[in-house]
């Protein structure tokens, strides 16, 4: 019985606590949601894994995240702030921004639905979160996980498991947030609103605008410089047409890469002690109120421009002005054709949505200026 009970002690059963068990079960929900309902599968599956992996006892401390083990040294990627500049270079190599180009009005849009960005830090504020804590926690509202992944490790290291796992779970809730919203500030003709097809940009005109932007946004804002960089660099191999092999391994194989090692130590991160409290809960309250004001102030923005256009912009193009590229955009498209069958919104749509990832990188180093 004492060899026995010995060697209970030594399992990892022996060990494991309630709030432990708890965030397995959210672990192996976010596999469920992953896997079955494949929200944002690429990512959402890597962090949950990492999840689960933290909160397994008795594995020894220099397998999970203490320094000597794997995921440690993985983890420095996140921590210094590698890894999101390098999956923009791979954003950037797979991105047309040739919809932003045909209607430069579209950049408007994109940066009215940074409204949720400070809408949420300001909410954080007034519940005791310090500036560089508010600031992570608004930029969920950009609805782009890279950059909160990386304002987070700058500013509020601490709280990068619950920012990520947010900040993911409502990128991948995007077809069903998004739509009751829509339709709760646009009208029926509204919706129905079928806008001209856009002109043909030039090849001319694709390979200036990153150059362009990179000059013009890091000038303006320097702390913006590796998110806009390469995100630009990204998309200048890309349009260039004379590197094809890099474009090829930019998007491919680095991106995926990246993606599991950043996913899996995010998600490491997420252990019972910081997940588990009262401010998680709030960040997580605060990272769907940060992403509905979004999607409002670009839908609001979208009812301006259309009176000021007469009726010729559909208001609804709005809501794709937060960054999750492209699913915002196949929202707007499919509600459109749900109102008028006849309606292809998506390249209109297309517009806002690249202009959000450009103003979510703005926001981020605006917030990095100011709390650095």
């Amino acid at each position: 019985m004492n060899l026995l009970n010995t060697l209970y002690g030594t399992t990892g059963l022996s060990m494991l606590t309630f709030q432990q068990t708890i965030m397995i079960i959210v672990a192996l929900l976010l596999l469920y949601l992953a896997i079955k309902r494949e929200y944002e599968p690429y990512l959402l599956l890597p962090i949950a894994f990492g999840m689960l992996l933290a909160n397994l006892p008795g594995v020894p401390n220099e397998g999970i995240m203490e320094k000597g083990g794997l995921l440690y040294y993985l983890y420095q990627g996140v921590k210094l702030g590698i890894y999101p500049p390098l999956i923009f270079l791979a954003i950037g190599a797979s991105t047309d921004f040739g919809p932003l180009i045909a209607n430069p009005k579209s950049l408007l849009l994109g940066a009215a639905a940074q409204l949720g960005i400070f809408t949420a830090f300001i909410g954080a504020i007034l519940l005791g979160f310090t500036g560089k804590e508010a600031a992570s926690i608004g930029i969920i509202g950009g609805a782009d996980g890279p950059t909160a992944i990386y304002t987070t490790s700058k500013l509020a290291s601490h709280m990068l498991g619950p920012i990520a796992v947010a900040a993911y779970s409502y990128m991948a809730l995007v077809p069903v947030i998004q739509p009751p919203i829509i339709k709760l500030l646009t009208t029926k003709k509204e919706r129905q609103i079928k806008m001209i097809q856009l002109r043909e940009v030039s090849k001319k005109e694709k390979i200036i605008f990153p150059i362009v932007v990179t000059i013009l946004v890091i000038l303006l804002v320097p702390s913006a410089a590796s998110l806009i960089g390469m995100l630009m660099l990204g998309n200048l191999i890309k349009e260039s047409e004379v590197v094809p092999n890099l474009v090829d391994h930019a998007k491919g194989a680095m991106l995926y890469i990246i993606t599991i090692v950043l996913g899996t130590t995010v998600g490491a991160t997420a252990n019972a002690q910081t997940f588990l409290n009262v401010k998680t809960l709030g960040i997580i309250a605060l990272g769907l109120f940060a992403f509905a004001m979004g999607t409002v102030g670009g839908v609001l923005f979208g009812k301006i421009m259309c009176k000021f256009s007469g009726g010729k912009i559909n208001p609804m193009i709005g809501a794709a002005g937060v960054s999750a590229v492209p699913m915002a955009a196949r929202v707007v498209q499919k509600v459109g054709q749900e109102e008028n069958p006849s309606n292809f919104l998506l390249m209109h749509a297309m517009g806002p949505n690249v202009a959000g990832v450009i103003g979510s990188a703005v926001a981020a180093g605006a917030l990095l200026i100011i709390f650095k």
